[in-house]
């Protein structure tokens, strides 16, 4: 069993004292969330303070069972109860709707993340986000232009624009090579969500 060190609280304090840095996971493969839930682990297990803000994943997944069970108040969990569908599936109404949902959540992202209410800040499929015209693209950079010097922010998604790329100090593509799907297996408990 692991035991937490007597320097702990040291350690704690000098992370809050680092530069925040800007991440981007991208590409079409499999995995983009995950390297980002494993960095909010990461950071929980360091004694930082996690936000994740899910835009378009609104049901039931395995690491939110386990998330939710870290209950100290550190690490939550944001996410849009409006999504049951892909975006392409939904009626005009269902998208104005969602697209209230996302506005509500990216709000409450921002001023969470400025007021150091976290230390590490996750925008999951923030670029679907942007992609579809939800939320400005020119807003996002600006907001990342003027965070917190010590905010840590994630960001995920396909097809992450230039713009976030010049932006970031980290950028990993998530490439498929092979997936499942294209022998028509279907997302499985466990392993998809």
């Amino acid at each position: 069993m692991y035991t937490i060190s007597s320097g702990f609280l040291e350690e704690v304090k000098g992370l809050s004292e680092m530069q925040g840095l800007i991440h981007i996971y991208t590409g079409d493969g499999k995995g983009k969330t995950t390297a980002a839930l494993g960095l909010s682990i990461r950071a929980y297990g360091r004694g930082l303070k996690v936000a994740l803000f899910q835009f378009l994943k609104g049901t039931d997944t395995g690491e939110l069972r386990v998330l939710s069970m870290l209950d100290d108040g550190r690490y939550r969990i944001y996410r849009n109860q409006e999504i049951t569908k892909f975006v392409k599936d939904m009626s005009p109404a269902e998208l104005q709707q969602t697209q209230a949902s996302i506005q509500k959540l990216w709000d409450q992202a921002k001023k969470i993340g400025v007021a150091g209410d976290c230390d590490l800040l996750i925008l999951d499929e923030i670029m679907a986000v942007v992609s579809l015209g939800l939320i400005p693209l020119e807003k996002l950079v600006k907001w990342l232009q003027h965070k917190p010097e010590s905010l840590e922010v994630v960001l995920t998604g396909r097809n992450a624009p230039e713009e976030l790329i010049a932006l970031a100090d980290y950028v990993s593509e998530i490439k498929a090579i092979k997936h499942p799907y294209e022998k028509g297996v279907t997302a499985r408990k466990g392993i998809e969500f």
